[in-house]
């Protein structure tokens, strides 16, 4: 059995970009690009890893207390098993150097390509470019009053992402309202994510993404939609995690993580199981059930991308 090597990996951020560096041709996945980091040695943590490798590779200062939880990944490249524990910092202070040679640039994080990088950073590049709380839709009486609702509700949104959930409108009105939903999220740059199967994005390209429940995933064998495109997932157990990797999701939703009104005694995770089962996810996983933006910190600091959730920015008057 081979040992799991635990790597720390920083995202350092300023300015909104990201300081990247080009790995050398000799050593393993040469040429490639990644963020910086290395192999936590015996006795410290992964924050002193991180500190201490950021030192080396870059010059730059990372204070410890600055650094933050982004993703867990652990990975099998056959002739190595890996596990990537990624944190991040804002407050790295210095002005970076390739002290090993290597070339180092700051980049959009909308840059990062995945053929760019090795194969198990790929969720890393999908963590960076998703928000910290993703809004779902909630109640609606019909697509108009849905469609009165979201519009003006889509300004006070602080999210770059919305999931158009609406699973009681039957399939012509629900393409009445993801057709205004579209059209409003223009102006306010939102992308809508369909809530459904993958035709929808035959029907509106023009989308974000597709956000399959369960009952769209559980018979899928491969990733239903373009790379281009956003595949989210709702997921309940391990078991799901697991589909969700499989189809090659670009993140989950994970719950109910507390309990919640709108699924009275349906049992609940709580965060300690939750941390448990998100530490073994590779792709981003945001907690849902109960959630309201004051989780957003205690789920990130569980290891989840953050929440997701209908309550903390849906009306919850239905007239």
């Amino acid at each position: 059995m081979q040992k799991l090597v635990h790597v720390a990996v920083a995202v350092i951020v300023r300015g909104g970009r990201v300081l990247i560096a080009r790995r050398p041709d000799h050593v393993h996945q040469g040429g490639l690009l990644e963020f910086p980091g290395g192999k936590v040695e015996a006795g410290e943590s992964v924050q002193q890893a991180l500190v201490r490798e950021i030192a080396e590779e870059t010059g730059l200062a990372v204070p410890l207390e600055s650094l933050e939880p982004v993703i867990g990944i652990r990975h099998d490249y056959g002739d190595k098993q890996v596990f990537l524990d990624v944190w991040k910092t804002l407050a790295a202070e210095g002005e970076p150097e390739g002290r090993e040679g290597q070339p180092i640039e700051w980049m959009s994080p909308h840059s990062l390509q995945d053929e760019d990088f090795p194969a198990a950073n790929r969720p890393i590049i999908r963590a960076l470019n998703l928000p910290g709380n993703l809004p779902i839709t909630g109640a609606m009486t019909s697509w108009e009053n849905g469609l009165s609702r979201f519009t003006s509700t889509l300004p006070s949104l602080k999210s770059g992402l919305v999931v158009l959930r609406a699973p009681d409108l039957p399939s012509k009105d629900y393409r009445k309202l993801a057709s205004g939903a579209l059209a409003a999220s223009v102006g306010a740059d939102v992308g809508v994510l369909l809530h459904g199967g993958p035709e929808l994005l035959k029907v509106f390209p023009e989308a974000a993404g597709v956000h399959l429940p369960w009952r769209e995933a559980e018979g899928l064998s491969e990733r239903p939609v373009a790379a281009d495109r956003l595949l989210g997932m709702s997921c309940h157990n391990a078991d799901q995690l697991r589909q969700a990797e499989r189809l090659g999701a670009d993140y989950a939703v994970f719950g109910p993580v507390l309990p919640t009104a709108s699924h009275p005694g349906e049992e609940a995770l709580g965060w300690d199981e939750f941390a448990d089962l998100v530490s073994t996810a590779v792709i981003p996983v945001y907690g849902l059930g109960g959630m309201n933006p004051n989780h957003e910190a205690k789920a990130r600091a569980s290891g989840a991308q953050g929440i997701a959730g209908i309550s903390f920015w849906w009306p919850s008057d239905v007239s």
